[in-house]
This record gives C-alpha cells, structure tokens and sequence, in this order.
C-alpha cells in the first residue's frame, strides 16, 4: 500500500514594492510599476505648465518625445496638506509621474489584504487593497487609480488648447518680425 505524498505548501507569493511618503503619510507601490525614479529639481524647464478646469492635482506635464506624462501632486491627489514634493515616480504603463516627499524604502510584500468596506468612493480606484510591513498597516496604491479616463481626457484636451494658443502666439511672433 501506497501512503500519498505529503501536500507541499506552496510558497508564498512575494512583491516588491516602494514604501514612501507623501505629507507624512506612508503608501506603497509595486516596483514594477514604476520606471524610473527623478529628482523634482531635474525638472525645472523640462516642465511646462497646464490648466485643467476643475483638476488641480495635475500642474505640470513632462513632454518625452511624442509622449507627454502628466505629473500628479500626491499630496492634492490623497486630499493631504500641501507639500512641495521632492521626487517624481514615473509610472509604467500610465500617463502618469507621482510628486511625492521621499522614498522610505524597499520591501518584499508577502500578502495583500482586500480594502475593506469603509473605503467606498474614489479611494476605491486608488488602492489595489493594504498590507502589513513591520506591524504598520500600509494602502499599496494602484498605478493606473492616479488619474482617471475622463481626468486624462479632459488633460489631453487642456493640453493639445495649450499647444494651440504657443502655436498661435509663435505664429504671431514671427509674423510681427
């Protein structure tokens, strides 16, 4: 008689994400969200800014080629106070650069718990659910829950009524020349 072979426990699934703060509060991100990691100050006139109505998370946008990256103050976004914001994470996949204070650090998340019921509006798209890092509940932010289709829509449509107004300004300026 054969004794069944005793059930392996599958190993734990494991991410690494990217704690940081924004106005003293801490978030985390999967690192593989994330594709490069700049100093605001690197920034100064690569920057132009942008005025969406009704959207005052959203300053700047960072051209790159024929793409444009919209930079989201994470201090505005998660209704925190002020902060000026010393770097930017670059999202993959998004259009999307996050201002935020600092990186706390790298960890391995081993398990990422559902938000509970009590986060009911936006927040909802914001947070892909919470974790525990060193007896600290921390929300693990969802990449694409920074701006929304119609945030980005309504982007794009302040960004290509800015382009026209430099088109006609540098069209005006040529002229009178």
């Amino acid at each position: 008689m054969r004794l069944a072979a005793p059930a392996k426990a599958s190993p734990a699934k494991t991410e690494q994400i990217i704690l940081f703060r924004v106005s003293g509060q801490l978030f985390a991100i999967s690192s593989a969200s994330v594709q490069e990691v700049r100093s605001a100050d690197s920034l100064s006139g690569a920057a132009t800014d942008i005025n969406a109505p009704g959207l005052r998370k959203v300053r700047h946008v960072l051209r790159r080629g024929d793409r444009s990256l919209f930079i989201v103050n994470g201090a505005m976004h998660f209704g925190l106070h002020a902060a000026a914001g010393a770097l930017l994470l670059v999202l993959r996949k998004t259009s999307t650069a996050l201002l935020i204070d600092g990186i706390e650090k790298m960890a391995t998340m081993t398990r990422l718990q559902a938000l509970p019921l009590s986060f009911c509006h936006e927040e909802r798209r914001w947070y892909r659910g919470l974790t525990a890092l060193d007896q600290t509940v921390v929300p693990v932010t969802h990449p694409e829950g920074f701006l929304s289709p119609e945030e980005l829509a309504l982007l794009d449509t302040a960004l290509l009524q800015a382009d026209k107004t430099a088109s006609e300004d540098l069209e005006e300026t040529n002229s009178a020349q």
